[in-house]
């Protein structure tokens, strides 16, 4: 029986075509469509059993949204939170926008978290943990962690203003960013569709409107009186890994200028792209941040930083040179220095080098164990 559930999946759309279309919801950018969205959200709120929000607000950002959420919260905590960050203007102006009725507590364990387990629970039910782990392996297992590590980066930004502030957003519901499962429970266009197809019209429907806000929008917050909605970013930049980055700007941004700086996925100053086209061995030894550092040295070229630097080999053999460069506040970097034995077309002999632990005393031990053997049991016949 698990066998032929998990062979329907595929009736009408691949699992591939399914990844691809909620990966694309995931890192869409631009406006959202706001008629879209609230209305999915309207929908969401009655199949949860829920009246309408009476106020739907909208954001450029999900900072933004957090500010807003954690004035909505109420409390003296949330209060001086706002007011140490210097964010009260705009928390006064969305409970202006609210009028004076409390916007009631959170309903996101009505509107998301009930839905998804209930698909989730009839989905184990029907396929068997066998089933549902290549169900979930080939779709939301493959989408999920380029969009988790979106989530977390857009989170870690968030609290640098303040943690409470953090706290806020896991009160969200992601929407577009909630691409990871809803790939798998779409009623419409997701890889359990055939198994959900049996579920009652009511879970059904609560999933759509989920879909129909992930797809149109970013992230929301659901009060029971009042929805917050925020923009798409403007601005999505990846590497080939799907790493936030980008060299000369944002390499995630809103409409607000709230912004991710990243380099290959790892946070940085605003300044850092600028700083990297102008690099040079004097300022690479002045970064006090070795996570930056290491950064440079690779954007740099190990082997140009040795020739600027003016490092002194500490080794050389048959195999080759080895070169320490001695970092501040860091261990060292160790290269070996190896020349292809295969010529070129032309003739010339390539010049590599070989990143080797920092307990590398001699050069023949480093090659050896970029082969991964012992120095002793290195011993090639030709080396290329």
């Amino acid at each position: 029986m698990t066998t032929d559930l998990t062979t329907s999946l595929t009736t009408s759309l691949t699992t591939a075509e399914v990844t691809v279309t909620w990966r694309e919801a995931a890192l869409a950018t631009g406006p959202a469509d706001r008629a879209a969205a609230e209305d999915g959200v309207r929908r969401a709120y009655r199949d949860a059993g829920l009246s309408e929000p009476e106020h739907i607000l909208w954001f450029d950002s999900p900072a933004a949204g957090a500010v807003a959420a954690a004035a909505l919260s109420g409390g003296p905590e949330a209060r001086a939170a706002i007011i140490a960050a210097g964010l009260d203007r705009a928390a006064d102006q969305v409970l202006a926008q609210v009028g004076t009725a409390p916007a009631g507590r959170s309903v996101r364990d009505s509107v998301r978290t009930g839905p998804w387990e209930r698909a989730r629970r009839a989905v184990h039910e029907a396929l068997g943990p066998a089933g549902w782990s290549g169900a979930w392996a080939s779709s939301g297992g493959e989408l999920w962690p380029p969009v988790n590590r979106l989530v977390l980066e857009i989170r870690r930004a968030i609290a640098e203003t303040d943690e409470l502030l953090r706290r806020v957003t896991l009160d969200a519901v992601l929407g577009q960013h909630d691409a990871a499962w809803l790939c798998v429970f779409a009623p419409d266009a997701g890889v359990v569709r055939e198994i959900l197809s049996g579920v009652a019209e009511t879970e059904r429907s609560a999933l759509g409107a989920l879909c129909q806000v992930a797809r149109a929008a970013g992230w929301w917050w659901p009060f029971e009186r009042v929805a917050l909605l925020c923009e798409r970013p403007v601005e999505l930049h990846l590497d080939d890994l799907g790493r936030l980055h980008r060299a000369d700007g944002p390499a995630m941004l809103f409409a607000d200028g709230f912004a991710l700086q990243a380099w290959h996925g790892m946070p940085v100053p605003a300044d850092f792209g600028a700083t990297m086209a102008t690099l040079d061995a004097g300022r690479i030894r002045s970064e006090s941040n070795a996570e930056l550092r290491r950064v440079m040295l690779e954007h740099f070229g190990y082997d140009r930083y040795l020739a600027d630097s003016g490092a002194s080999p500490i080794h050389a053999d048959e195999t080759g040179v080895l070169w320490r460069i001695a970092l501040p506040d860091d261990e060292d970097v160790l290269m070996v220095e190896v020349v292809n034995s295969t010529p070129e077309p032309d003739g010339t002999r390539r010049t590599y080098f070989l990143r080797v632990p920092p307990w590398v005393v001699r050069a023949r031990q480093g090659v050896a164990w970029t082969f991964g053997v012992t120095e002793e049991e290195y011993r090639p016949e030709r080396e290329t």
